[in-house]
């Protein structure tokens, strides 16, 4: 069973919408999926709160403080929205769990630095297999070419780079993603998640 965790020590980055998306992207698939959110705000079950009947189905996954527990049997696809300042044994749970674990990434030299530490310790443990996301990515900034420099002298993926939307914001406050809605509304942004759904399958 895939279980895919969407994880940066840094806040603020895009986390959710991250993995709301992937869950989306999922459920789109016909899968069972389950949503879970370790994350103290837990913005991703507001967002589980919000979705409506109509959409199609994702599950909460209910995770305490202090434990993470094994999906139900009907799930086939797992994906968890981890908090800011994941570390320790806690991030070492999250881990052992984890066939995939996706980093989400600003254009912006605080959070490239911020995360680099991060990353080391993920290549280091080769638990999972590792890809990085760039967030609100405008191509034409130097901001932008400082983000490609610095994951170009890393030995990991980049699965593709999101722009900066309303789409995202919009959809999320009706508890729906990408994946909800007709291709034609969000063609721009379907085609950036390409690279991103192609090694979540496979």
């Amino acid at each position: 069973m895939p279980i895919v965790v969407v994880a940066n020590p840094k806040g603020g980055v895009g986390k959710t919408t991250l993995s709301t998306n992937v869950a989306g992207y999922f459920a789109s698939q016909g899968h069972g999926v389950m949503l879970g959110d370790a994350d103290r705000q837990q913005s991703s079950a507001l967002w589980l709160r919000l979705r409506p009947p109509t959409a199609r189905p994702i599950q909460t996954w209910e995770i305490s403080h202090d434990q993470i527990a094994r999906p139900p049997k009907d799930v086939t696809h797992v994906v968890l929205d981890t908090p800011a300042g994941l570390h320790g044994k806690r991030f070492k749970d999250v881990l052992k769990m984890a066939n995939k674990v996706i980093v989400p990434l600003q254009p912006s030299i605080f959070d490239i630095y911020a995360t680099r530490d991060f990353l080391d310790e993920l290549t280091e443990t080769r638990r999972a297999a590792v890809g990085i996301v760039g967030m609100r990515v405008d191509p034409r900034t130097i901001a932008a070419d400082k983000l490609a420099e610095f994951v170009a002298g890393l030995d990991l993926p980049v699965l593709g780079y999101l722009r900066d939307t309303q789409n995202y914001i919009h959809l999320a406050a009706r508890g729906l993603t990408l994946f909800d809605v007709a291709p034609w509304r969000v063609e721009k942004d379907l085609l950036q998640w390409q690279g991103i759904c192609q090694w979540l399958d496979h």
